[in-house]
């Protein structure tokens, strides 16, 4: 990406632009790495701490860390996570309304029993980075679809679920635009209480309980390969 296309800001006005270089002025600062990214990245991070320079700079250092300690090589490859991609829970299935990329969790395939935490927490940002790599230009969000159908006590995790929590909010912030749980059995509920307390106020805005029907065909495409 050529410089002028990084810093662009297509729809900020000038207040939120002057932000966001506040934010870049304090990240360069701390970490050079932070050059290498794009001023919409470092919106998203402003947005999801409600326009506070010095909240999103602490946050996305933070983020900073953890991607070169997770990442190493800049990116998870399918040997990292070789477990996880046989249990085959996350599809694609084209774009909603607003042209964000569907993405399918089939949440009865997430066994709980022998996974390891290291290699989860691999699998979900490998899945989070296949889903913002369907984003067409000018998208950041992506629809989720989590079906619970089949889903019980073998598929409890309620430690894998707050990762994916934390790895959501904390490293990817104004990613997830809707997500629906349908099929979703009472027993589910329990659980659901528990993770709900960790969900930030505008994450939890964005959680839809449907009974409608969402079509789900057998076009789906395994996003866990190229």
């Amino acid at each position: 990406m050529d410089v002028e296309g990084k810093l662009a800001l297509p729809g900020s006005d000038y207040a939120e632009k002057k932000k966001v270089a506040s934010l870049r002025a304090l990240v360069e600062a701390e970490d050079l790495d932070a050059q290498d990214v794009d001023n919409v990245t470092l919106r998203r991070f402003l947005r999801a701490r409600d326009l506070d320079v010095d909240k999103a700079s602490v946050q996305f250092l933070k983020y900073l860390r953890w991607r070169k300690a997770l990442m190493p090589h800049g990116s998870i490859s399918e040997s990292d996570i070789p477990n996880e991609l046989a249990h085959k829970e996350v599809y694609k299935q084209g774009f909603d309304k607003q042209g964000r990329p569907i993405i399918v969790y089939l949440v009865a395939n997430h066994v709980s029993a022998g996974r390891q935490m290291d290699e989860l927490k691999r699998f979900i940002s490998y899945m989070l980075d296949k889903s913002c790599a369907c984003m067409p230009n000018g998208q950041e969000k992506f629809t989720c679809i989590a079906d619970l159908h089949g889903w019980g006590y073998s598929s409890s995790d309620v430690r894998g679920y707050l990762a994916a929590i934390d790895i959501l909010q904390n490293y990817y912030p104004e990613r997830l635009g809707k997500v629906f749980l349908i099929h979703v059995p009472y027993i589910f509920m329990k659980v659901w209480k528990i993770m709900y307390k960790f969900l930030d106020p505008n994450t939890r805005k964005k959680v839809i309980f449907t009974n409608s029907y969402i079509k789900i065909n057998t076009t789906m495409v395994l996003i866990l390969r190229n």
